[in-house]
């Protein structure tokens, strides 16, 4: 730790000072949160990239431990895993016991792995069901064909592999980590006698961005979701595969693998609910949707302590046509889409929640004339205090003023305050341009939410960051009071969630909404003459079809 003694301008010696980053590593947390801290009072700043040694270690002593936003900030820190030791544990006990049950170590291993190693290299070991459920080969003549997987853990795709006839000697598997590579090896010659050259430790990614991987008939994987790559390496595995926001690991992994299927080969992926909608995935959901994507399932949510749901692509590496039929699972139900109707979606979303009926009201109103918000708003996120506990306080105070929540907005309108917070709005980490909460009109929104909720707000109030804010441009066609209506309403509800289907309220997804104009003319919304206009009718569930 870098400690340092500051001299001023009268040659006397300051208090001692220690570097942001070394503060960080004092911590546990990021320069960023440092940095943070700073902003909101917790540290003292000394001097440009340095902080008092008296303000950190009163910090550590009364603050550390008992406020919320340095336990978040030491997640990771409390969450401890000593991967070397457990490493060098799970090698020892696998070349010491060559008739041990490698299925049974294999789990064991797995489930020493802690919350926090998990997160960080984005690993969720595939259950055997769904390995056995996403490798369908049926049908398909494979004794000579080559499989491989590029992240094979401790090898449920590679044993799945061996027991729908694919040979021991066409199976290759890597992974980075040596316990799972040592048990895939182990498994593999334990069922087949067959020691392999094929499995090996090394790094996919960037085997392929070097041109050391071959092509193979088939590649089945769950690649890392989410897995904290260097900044370099990213940037240079995004220049190889020529992706330009599609830079989440799952992302690079499906790149990689459409790079090493062979012609009318087969990938199949097992996926973060992400990829499937989210705007960053946007250019690897194109490049999918160029060949014949033959399933797409919905597993829930099968990992202990991970909230998102798992979803599988299965493809074949043709070209495809529009027509071409996608089998869909969701929710325990099959059925079958047309690869168009993904194609023609907002951002290319794959939304497989969506039955062919709800498609044909989506593919209806995207037909017919509108505009979209795109290009014409401004948009705001509310006030980041920083730090909630220390700023906001429950009755009013001289010298505070009132401040929402996305909670406080309701379809009822907006509840009673409850929170005050300074009005000097200097102190906070965040704030928009003072101009956008003085308004004279605006919207305003949850941004957790998996509703549409807007507020129409007209005496300039102040929200938090639960809540974002939306103003459209002086000559947008709509009267604003009119637009959050439209936005509340059941249809765009309902739309919102058949394409999205997601908890979050994007800017970028309400700038995909379709929005039209020509029936929007007066000083009141009425939902029912609009559905009628839009050649539309509603039926049970709060759904809608088109009229026929």
């Amino acid at each position: 730790m870098t400690i340092t003694r500051q001299i001023n301008l009268f040659g006397e010696m300051e208090s001692q000072v220690i570097s942001i980053e070394d503060a960080a590593l004092n911590t546990g947390v990021s320069i960023a949160t440092i940095r943070n801290w700073i902003k909101t009072g917790y540290l003292k700043k000394a001097g440009k990239n340095y902080v008092t040694i008296e303000s950190l270690e009163r910090f550590n002593k009364e603050i550390a431990g008992n406020d919320k936003l340095n336990k978040r900030a030491n997640k990771t820190k409390k969450d401890s895993h000593d991967h070397d030791r457990i490493t060098s544990l799970f090698l020892n006990k696998i070349a010491q016991d060559n008739a041990a049950d490698f299925d049974k170590l294999g789990r064991e291993y797995e489930n020493s792995l802690s919350e926090s190693f998990r997160n960080k290299e984005g690993i969720y070991y595939t259950p055997e069901k769904i390995v056995r459920d996403l490798l369908e080969l049926s049908g398909r003549d494979v004794r000579n064909a080559t499989f491989c997987d590029p992240c094979c853990g401790s090898g449920n795709f590679v044993i799945t592999a061996l027991d729908l006839g694919i040979k021991p000697e066409n199976i290759y598997a890597y992974d980075t980590d040596p316990v799972a590579v040592d048990i895939t090896l182990k498994r593999l010659y334990k069922k087949t006698g067959y020691k392999s050259n094929n499995i090996q430790l090394a790094d996919f990614l960037e085997r392929v961005a070097l041109g050391q991987c071959g092509a193979y008939d088939y590649i089945f994987t769950n690649p890392p979701w989410g897995k904290k790559l260097p900044k370099l390496y990213k940037k240079r595995l995004a220049t190889y595969f020529n992706v330009k926001s599609s830079l989440d690991s799952s992302s690079l992994f499906f790149f990689a693998c459409m790079q090493s299927l062979k012609e009318n080969g087969v990938l199949g992926l097992l996926l973060p609910e992400a990829f499937f909608n989210i705007a960053v995935f946007e250019e690897a959901r194109c490049e999918a949707l160029r060949y014949k994507i033959k399933r797409v399932i919905d597993y829930g949510k099968p990992f202990k302590g991970l909230v998102t749901k798992a979803q599988s692509l299965v493809l074949e590496k043709v070209h495809c046509d529009k027509g071409d039929a996608v089998c869909c699972t969701y929710e325990n139900k099959e059925f079958q889409r047309k690869i168009g109707s993904f194609q023609s979606n907002p951002k290319k979303i794959i939304n497989l929640y969506c039955t062919n009926e709800d498609d044909e009201v989506i593919s209806h109103v995207f037909s017919l004339p509108h505009i979209t918000l795109k290009d014409r708003a401004k948009w705001a996120l509310g006030i980041v205090t920083g730090n909630n506990k220390k700023f906001i306080i429950n009755e009013p105070r001289e010298g505070y003023v009132p401040v929402y929540k996305g909670s406080d907005i309701t379809k009822n309108g907006l509840k009673p305050v409850s929170c005050f917070i300074p009005s000097d709005l200097s102190l906070y980490q965040q704030v928009a341009p003072i101009e956008l909460y003085h308004a004279e009109e605006k919207l305003v929104y949850k941004f957790i939410s998996s509703q549409l909720c807007f507020f129409y707000d007209t005496r300039k109030r102040y929200f938090l960051n639960s809540a974002n804010i939306l103003i459209p441009e002086r000559e947008f066609p709509v009267k604003i009071k009119v637009l959050g209506e439209l936005l509340s309403s059941q249809f765009m509800n309902w739309l919102f969630k058949k394409l999205f289907n997601t908890h979050k309220i994007l800017r970028g997804d309400l700038e995909s909404l379709p929005i039209y104009t020509q029936f929007l003319t007066g000083d009141v919304f009425n939902e029912d003459e609009y559905i009628k206009n839009l050649g539309l009718k509603r039926i049970g569930n709060g759904a809608f079809r088109v009229k026929k």
